[in-house]
C-alpha cells in the first residue's frame, strides 16, 4: 500500500545561523514517522508522535521553544484530526503542558468535544493524568533574549497503510500577542484538516488563515488539480489575495502525492511521498 508523509517546522524567517538545526530537525522528525508509516503505525499515531518530535526540538515554536505573548508567557494550542471518519481535538491557550498535541489527541479520543482552551484545557490535561511543567522550563534561551517575531507552527500530515489520512498541527503562537488570543492551528477548517481526500496543516499569520478558511479550502479545492504542489501554491495565493496574509501550508493526499507551498522567505519541509522526497528550507 502507498504510505506518504510530510512535516513542516514553520513558515517566517530563520537567521542563517540556524537554517542547518532547523532544516535537520525537520527531516530526522519526518524520517521517523515514515518509519513508522513502513512498520504499519496508523497516520494518526504517526503525526503525533512527529509534532511531539517538532515540540520537543527548541529550534521551533511549538512546545519548548514556543514564543511568549505580552505578559512574556508560553501559552500553546494544537490540533489533530483524522480523515477517513472527521474526528478531531484540538487545545487553545493551555499553560504547563510540554506536548500539547497529545492533549489534543485525549480530547478527539475522549469524543465529547472538539476544542477546549484555557483552564478548561488544563483541568482536563489533570483529569487524563497528564503530568504538567512549569511553564518557564519550555522558555528557551534564544527566544528570552530576542522576544521576536519567529517562525511559528509545527505540523504533520500523513497517508497510512490502510488509506487513512491524519493531520497534526502545533505552536506556540505570535510572539507577544495578547492574552487570550487563538490563532488557527486549534480551529479544525483554519489551521489543521483532514479528510478522505486530503490532510492539510497550515503555518504562519493565523488570522488570515482563520479568515480564509485555509486547511478545508485546499481540501476543498483538491479535485481541481492534478498535482498537489499546484493546489497548495493556489490556496496560499487564495489566502494572499483575500488577507495580504504570509504563511505557508503541507498537504498530503489519499493517492500519495505530497505538496507544500509558502510565501514567506523560510519554511522547513521535509516528506517523503509518490511524487519524490521533499527537503527545503
Amino acid at each position: 500500500m502507498t504510505i506518504a508523509l510530510l512535516c513542516h517546522g514553520g513558515a517566517g524567517e530563520i537567521s542563517a545561523d540556524r537554517h542547518p538545526p532547523c532544516r535537520q530537525g525537520v527531516r530526522d522528525a519526518g524520517l521517523a514517522g515514515y518509519a513508522l508509516l513502513q512498520q504499519g503505525t496508523s497516520a494518526l499515531d504517526t503525526v503525533e508522535h512527529v509534532v511531539r518530535l517538532l515540540e520537543d526540538n527548541p529550534q521551533y515554536n511549538a512546545g519548548l521553544g514556543s514564543a511568549l505573548n505580552a505578559d512574556g508567557q508560553v501559552v500553546t494550542d494544537a490540533s489533530i484530526m483524522s480523515g477517513h471518519d472527521r474526528r478531531a481535538g484540538a487545545v487553545g491557550a493551555v499553560s504547563g503542558i510540554a506536548n500539547p498535541v497529545s492533549l489534543a489527541r485525549a480530547v478527539m479520543d475522549d469524543g465529547r468535544h472538539v476544542l477546549l482552551v484555557g483552564q478548561g484545557a488544563e483541568a482536563f490535561a489533570r483529569e487524563r493524568g497528564f503530568a504538567f511543567c512549569d511553564p518557564a522550563s519550555l522558555i528557551v534561551a534564544h527566544e528570552r533574549e530576542r522576544w521576536e517575531e519567529r517562525h511559528g507552527t509545527v505540523g504533520c500530515v500523513a497517508l497510512d497503510t490502510r488509506g487513512h489520512l491524519a493531520a497534526a498541527t502545533s505552536t506556540g503562537g505570535v510572539v507577544g500577542k495578547r492574552a487570550g488570543r487563538l490563532g488557527d492551528t486549534p480551529l479544525i477548517g483554519a489551521g489543521n484538516w483532514a479528510d478522505e481526500q486530503v490532510a492539510v496543516s497550515c503555518t504562519g499569520q493565523g488570522e488570515a488563515m482563520i479568515r480564509t478558511a485555509l486547511a478545508h479550502y485546499t481540501a476543498c479545492r483538491h479535485d481541481d488539480f492534478d498535482r498537489l504542489e499546484d493546489l497548495a501554491r493556489a490556496a496560499i495565493q487564495h489566502m494572499a489575495d483575500h488577507t495580504q496574509g504570509q504563511g505557508g501550508l503541507i498537504a498530503v493526499d489519499h493517492d500519495g502525492q505530497i505538496g507544500f507551498s509558502q510565501n514567506t522567505r523560510q519554511m522547513p519541509v521535509y516528506g517523503i511521498g509518490v511524487n519524490g522526497e521533499i527537503d527545503a528550507l
